[in-house]
C-alpha cells in the first residue's frame, strides 16, 4: 500500500470512527476529530466547536443513527485533506426528530502526526436530480 493509499485509509477510518463519536453522542469523543478553530457550515450559517459540542453535552442535540452511503471521496493536498460522502443521519434537536440525507464536505490538516478536521460543510442531497441522473 502507498503512502497515499494508506492516509486514504486513515482519513475514511476517522470518519467511521467520528460516525460511532456521533451516534454514541459523547461531545469529548466527537471533538477530538476537531481543530480547536473547527467550524461547520450548513443552511443555518457557522457553528464554532464549542458551540455545536454545546448542544451535545447539554443532549439538546443527539443522533441515533449517523452513516455514510456510498464511496466517500478523498483528496490530499500535502498535509491537507479533503474527504466528501453522503451521509444519512437521524438527528434529535429541540425536541424533534430530523432525518437527512446530506452531502458532506470536511477538511482536514495533520498537525503533530494527527489528522483534524478544521471545516465541515453540509449540503441537503437533492434525491429527485439523484434519481434522474443515473
Amino acid at each position: 500500500m502507498s503512502d497515499k493509499e494508506a492516509v486514504e485509509q486513515e482519513l475514511l477510518k476517522l470518519g467511521a470512527d467520528w460516525a460511532e463519536a456521533m451516534v454514541a453522542n459523547d461531545a469529548d469523543r466527537i471533538g477530538a476529530f476537531m481543530a480547536d478553530e473547527w467550524v461547520i457550515v450548513s443552511e443555518r450559517g457557522i457553528a464554532t466547536k464549542e458551540h455545536f459540542l454545546g448542544f451535545v453535552r447539554s443532549g439538546a442535540l443527539t443522533h441515533s443513527s449517523f452513516e455514510m452511503v456510498g464511496d466517500a471521496r478523498v483528496k490530499i493536498y500535502g498535509k491537507t485533506a479533503v474527504l466528501t460522502g453522503r451521509v444519512v443521519n437521524t438527528a434529535h434537536f429541540g425536541g424533534e426528530t430530523f432525518d437527512a440525507d446530506e452531502w458532506s464536505t470536511d477538511v482536514f490538516i495533520e498537525r503533530d502526526g494527527r489528522w483534524l478536521c478544521v471545516l465541515s460543510h453540509i449540503t441537503p442531497a437533492d434525491k429527485n436530480w439523484e434519481a434522474n441522473r443515473k
